[in-house]
């Protein structure tokens, strides 16, 4: 397996473009974007279990229970949640779509962000799309990853190439995302898309087993989101035999979807609203995976912990903290820490107490822009990876004004 570029464009038979329609106020920035397969193409996605949905997301599910899709259309600057027309909206852009590409509305998967509550004008998205189709194209990946992004301060955009069967597949994806991110069972919004013939069914299954582990374990604000939604289109133009059922096949799909996912995770947790600092917390020892999850997690979720990393010091004792408010069973004297990032690593922590350690070395491990949180809760099989950022004074500048 290797990367390649092209991102949601690099497998066969997909194009994408972004423009700016008129949603959002300033013309510099792209707001509507638009993906779309060659033939219709197996569906799946998940979605967030925030009990407030946005329009959108209840119109995607609708489309796509067949298990088919062959576009994947969505706007940025509003998140089409809790409008009284929301679903008419949401209709409309897929009827556009499907209009403009020739394709039936039912196969147009339709996503928004942005803020919640806005009412949604469908005039500048009815007079963009038709010059949002026309200009698809192989290359129209980046343009599409900038128009999903909201206070994103860089695109987030990425491809694989491995093999099934003899025959060379590729798996792209795009996402957005930096702050309201705390999601389960989805996250943010991320799009991929594959040249691999896989069926509905275990393409599904492929996705929703995934996320447990990558998406699933991002963590930015600690707010879930109205909108999250990971959906993936595969086409099978890269003619490989269909995979129906688990095998190698299907491992080694999930390799290279996992792939892609984890490195959108990394780049949506660095990319934080405000963020300075990359944070992954490697927890290894535990009984199990899921109580390695809920460590790893709650380690990346403490706003102390956050803080703490933002000014570069080794206050050890918020792991432990949030490991004892976490709801695992671990025993607590057998807890180890350490931090480690490009200049090194550091052990602050064994057996569920302190040890001496140079503050200076601590600092200047803790000053680079990645930083690693390595936890052993004990001598068990369970681990996982959590991912998260620093919290900055920015995070609450963002904020405080983000409405208006």
């Amino acid at each position: 397996m290797k990367t390649i570029p092209g991102g949601v464009c690099a497998a066969k038979g997909f194009t994408a473009n972004g423009v700016h329609c008129g949603i959002r106020k300033n013309h510099n920035k792209r707001d509507l974007a638009l993906i779309a397969s060659a033939v219709p193409a197996h569906a799946a996605a998940v979605y967030t279990t925030n009990l407030v949905k946005g329009a959108p997301l209840t119109v995607t599910k609708r489309h796509i229970a067949d298990g088919t899709a062959q576009a994947i259309v969505c706007n940025s600057g509003n998140a089409n949640t809790c409008n009284a027309n929301g679903i008419e909206i949401a209709e409309q852009m897929s009827a556009l779509t499907g209009a403009a590409l020739g394709i039936v509305p039912e196969n147009v998967i339709v996503a928004s962000t942005g803020v919640i509550g806005q009412p949604l004008d469908i005039a500048p998205i009815e007079a963009g799309i038709p010059a949002l189709a026309a200009g698809l194209a192989a290359d129209g990946g980046a343009a599409a990853a900038e128009a999903i992004m909201t206070t994103d301060t860089v695109k987030k955009e990425v491809a694989v190439e491995f093999t099934l069967g003899g025959k060379t597949c590729r798996l792209g994806g795009i996402a957005k995302g930096s702050g309201m991110i705390h999601p389960n069972l989805a996250t943010m919004l991320v799009f991929l898309t594959t040249d691999a013939a896989i069926s509905a069914g275990m393409l599904q299954k492929a996705l929703s087993t995934d996320v447990q582990s990558t998406f699933n374990m991002v963590s930015i604000d600690g707010d879930t989101s109205t909108n999250d939604m990971v959906a993936i289109l595969a086409n099978g133009m890269a003619g490989n035999a269909e995979i129906t059922a688990e095998g190698a096949d299907f491992t080694a799909f999930m390799q290279a979807l996992n792939t892609v996912t984890v490195h959108l995770c990394r780049c949506i947790a660095a990319d934080g609203e405000g963020a300075t600092k990359l944070l992954e917390c490697r927890v290894t020892g535990a009984k199990d995976v899921p109580t390695a999850r809920t460590v790893a997690k709650s380690v990346v979720c403490s706003s102390l912990l956050k803080a703490a990393m933002f000014g570069a010091d080794a206050n050890w004792g918020r792991v432990l903290c949030a490991i004892g408010y976490s709801g695992a069973d671990v025993d607590v004297t057998q807890v180890g820490v350490a931090f480690r990032s490009a200049k090194g690593t550091i052990t602050v922590c064994e057996n569920g107490a302190g040890v001496p350690f140079s503050e200076e070395l601590a600092k200047e491990i803790l000053l680079e822009s990645e930083i690693e949180i390595l936890v052993t809760v004990g001598a068990g099989s369970g681990s996982a990876a959590a991912w998260g950022c620093d919290l900055t004074y920015d995070y609450v500048k963002i904020n405080g004004d983000y409405r208006t």
